[in-house]
Order: C-alpha cells, then structure tokens, then sequence
C-alpha cells in the first residue's frame, strides 16, 4: 500500500505545526480582531469561533477519561505524531479537539500537532470524507518514519451516522442541523469518542 503521508507530510510541516496551546492562542488572538482562521472573516464565521472557543474551554475542563482507555494508553510503547486537521470556526473541530488532547497529553509516546486545512489542501485532498473537506480529521504517524498508522475523523461515528441522515433530510435547515448535531455531543459526553479512540489505539498497535 502507497503511504501517502510519507509522500505529502514532509518532516516541516510537522515542526512547523501548533500544539495545542499556540493553537488556542492563535485563535484567541484573531478573535481579538473579530477575525476567525482561513479568508472568511464574516459576523458569521467569527461567531462560529466565537462559540467555538466557549465549547473548548468547557471541555477542557469537563472531560474526564474512562479507566478502560486511559489503560489502553498506558500500554502503549511505540511513539506517534497525531496530526490535526482544523480550522477555528469548525464546530466540529471544538467540540472533538480537547478530549483528543486529553488522550494524548496522557501518554508521553504521543505528540499531537495542529495545521489549518486551507493552508494545507494538498494533504486536506488525500484525506476526504465522502468527497468533502470534512474536519477535524486526525492522521497517526509513526514518528521515526512519518508512515501513516491510521486515520480518524470528521466525528464519531454514530455522530457522522446521525449528521449524514439529518443532511439528507429536506425538513430540517443547516441551523437546524446544526443544533441537533450539538445536542448530540452535549448528551454524547465524549463516550463515543472516547470508546472508538480506545479501539483505534488497541488496532494500530
């Protein structure tokens, strides 16, 4: 099998991406400026990341990790790059990123970094979700040889399952959409998350 990361991910991209502090004070900074990441600066897009910042600060501070996961990190020995695909006003992305960097702020084998997708679409491209830019979208190196062990994202997948039914459906509008998809992860807890990520560490092993 082709590894497209080793082909697109090149040694720099990863040392030149955020971690999660500068990534939050990137975004803390740009909302000072009523800006959000990327060209749209709308009223919109701005309170988006304006929300979006709130969602994480929650978060942070919320989620706790199962034992059964937190088990399966201790047993972890090999050393990864998790890299993120994001953008600031990205729902998705606010309410995902902070229980992955709990998970990976619990093992010192995991590094987890940060790029924005639209200063990245050659990499974005190769990793598409039904043909669409979806994020977050998190890819798992091997950090000696950058070779792809793994993907996961745009969301959980019962989350993902219950997103793509709501959009096909005429009934209800994006904002509609939007809030039920909130409603989900506030009632979710990062359960789903947490369980799919327990499963993924186990596999790429």
């Amino acid at each position: 099998m082709e590894n497209i990361a080793e082909n697109i991910i090149a040694p720099e991209i990863i040392n030149e991406a955020m971690d999660y502090d500068e990534y939050r004070q990137m975004i803390d900074k740009l909302v000072g400026q009523d800006k959000t990441t990327g060209d749209n600066h709308s009223e919109e897009m701005v309170h988006y990341t304006k929300m979006n910042v709130q969602r994480m600060k929650r978060l942070d501070k919320r989620v706790e990790l199962s034992d059964s996961l937190v088990e399966a990190l201790n047993d972890l020995d090999e050393d990864w790059i998790w890299l993120v695909l994001t953008e600031a006003w990205c729902g998705d992305a606010a309410q995902n990123i902070p229980p992955i960097v709990k998970i990976a702020n619990k093992s010192e084998h995991i590094d987890l970094r940060f790029i924005l997708r639209d200063e990245h679409l050659d990499i974005m491209d190769e990793y598409l979700t039904n043909g669409g830019r979806s994020i977050p979208k998190l890819i798992c190196l091997d950090a000696e040889i950058f070779e792809e062990i793994g993907t996961w994202g745009p969301r959980p997948e019962a989350a993902q399952e219950k997103a793509m039914e709501w959009k096909n459906d005429d009934h209800i509008s994006k904002e509609e959409w939007a809030k039920k998809l909130h409603k989900w992860y506030a009632k979710d807890r990062t359960n789903e998350l947490q369980s799919e990520f327990k499963e993924m560490i186990s596999e790429w092993k």
